[in-house]
């Protein structure tokens, strides 16, 4: 039998391998589990950590449950019976932001943290930029990209983490100077029972907060009564679409507005869409709990385009607009675009689909009214087409540009938005959103 080992980390890339390299720098080796034969990372353990053992394959419970702590990758599910084997005796199971989380512990708060189902990159990437702009050091990480036990190294003055549900399942001792939950609508229902346990999940960061910042357009951002009077009473401010409320954020004769102060007017502003005003509310918002200026913020606001396959414009081919949206892996994204582009005047074609994760997909059905051509594809395309009379499968991502151009008109806008997650075709939203930008710029332009 394998020799026991004190601490456990579940699953290795780019956040296992923070996650030992934070142990061993405390002494701790520990040994590394993945149910892959070749997980990402390996060679780079390898290489750096030679003494830390890697097994593969199906996990040992017979080691979990002799350990005394094992860090859990989110991407693997706290119910997974060897682990829940491990929870049942008293084993610790923990995330990587718990363990960033108890590193400081003991200094005074200096993390906001965004979670949501919708815009949480986005919003991170601008509270970032925004903090920066007002030379207040800053290290941004989590779920957007770098693992948040990476930037502890640099000892920034403020910490910036988008933070998803499965790592807020492992998170209990984050201190927050603000954090918000952006928005809730149906996500990973493959991984939780209903919409409510996954909103539970999102909403476990408001207990480690000394501000909460809610949406007001989006009840399910709200405690419900019972956690009102259960949870600490930390106060609460809000943003929204319309007037600011109390010291809130919102939108005032097509300006951005905290309380009563204009910030800056929605025509000087880069991004598009109201969904994406929403987004820039909440990062202004946060910001300004770090002590950013109003100067910052609307000097950032009319510079930020927005991210990669979050509503980016990509081309114009015969005078025809094409959108890449293919970071909406659910619903409530596409939903979002759609709503946001509401004010558009010409016709508006949505290409859709992929692997819907469980999803009820009949949310959508109001929203297709405003779309005048759907085409879906990927393993629920077909669920997606009955909501729409009228829509077109096709099997591949070249077919759906191509019907796409021929049914467009110049003034049109042909938008990538798939409500579906693309591991069904693809190996990412950015493989599938490259994908797309690529057969588009191979259009025509004549």
């Amino acid at each position: 039998m394998t020799q026991a080992h004190s601490h456990i980390v579940l699953g290795l890339g780019a956040t296992g391998i923070s996650v030992v390299r934070f142990l061993c720098a405390q002494g701790i080796t520990p040994l590394v589990m993945d149910t892959r034969r070749n997980p990402p990372g390996q060679q780079e353990l390898g290489r750096e950590f030679p003494d830390v053992p890697l097994l593969c394959g199906a996990f040992d419970c017979r080691l979990l449950i002799q350990a005394k702590q094992i860090v859990i990758s989110p991407g693997i599910a706290l119910d997974t019976p060897e682990v829940q084997a491990a929870v049942d005796i008293g084993v610790e199971v923990i995330g990587d932001i718990e363990l960033f989380a108890r590193s400081l512990e003991h200094q005074a708060p200096r993390v906001l943290a965004i979670t949501g189902s919708n815009g949480k990159s986005t919003v991170t990437t601008l509270v970032g930029e925004i903090l920066a702009e007002d030379g207040i050091r800053v290290g941004v990480g989590g779920n957007i990209g770098v693992p948040a036990l990476n930037i502890l190294q640099e000892k920034p003055d403020c910490y910036v983490l988008e933070l998803s549900s499965f790592q807020l399942e492992t998170t209990s001792s984050l201190k927050c100077i603000a954090a918000t939950c952006l928005n809730v609508s149906e996500d990973h229902m493959d991984r939780y029972a209903d919409l409510q346990s996954y909103r539970q999940a999102k909403l476990r960061l408001y207990r480690q907060t000394q501000l909460r910042l809610v949406n007001r357009d989006d009840e399910l951002t709200l405690l419900d009564e019972e956690q009102s009077h259960h949870w600490p009473k930390t106060p609460s401010i809000s943003f929204g679409l319309d007037a600011p409320l109390d010291r809130g954020w919102g939108i005032v004769d097509n300006s951005i507005y905290h309380n009563e102060h204009q910030v800056i007017a929605l025509e000087e502003v880069s991004l598009i869409g109201r969904h994406n005003h929403a987004n820039l509310l909440a990062a202004m918002a946060l910001a300004k709990e770090a002590g950013a200026s109003y100067q910052a913020m609307a000097s950032v606001a009319r510079r930020f385009n927005g991210l990669a396959h979050r509503c980016e414009k990509v081309a114009v081919k015969k005078g025809v607009t094409y959108v890449n949206d293919s970071k909406a892996t659910n619903v409530g994204a596409t939903l979002a675009a759609l709503d946001g582009l509401q004010d558009f005047s010409g016709n508006l074609i949505l290409i859709a689909g992929g692997e819907g994760k469980g999803a009820d997909f009949c949310g959508l059905t109001p929203a297709f009214s405003r779309v005048a051509k759907l085409i879906t594809l990927g393993k629920d395309g077909a669920k997606l087409a009955a909501l729409k009379d009228g829509a077109k499968q096709v099997k591949s991502m070249a077919e759906a540009v191509k019907k796409a151009a021929r049914c467009s008109q110049p003034g049109d806008m042909v938008l990538l938005s798939p409500a579906c997650a693309s591991l069904d075709m693809y190996k990412s939203f950015v493989a599938r959103g490259e994908d797309f930008r690529l057969l588009v710029e191979a259009l025509d332009d004549d």
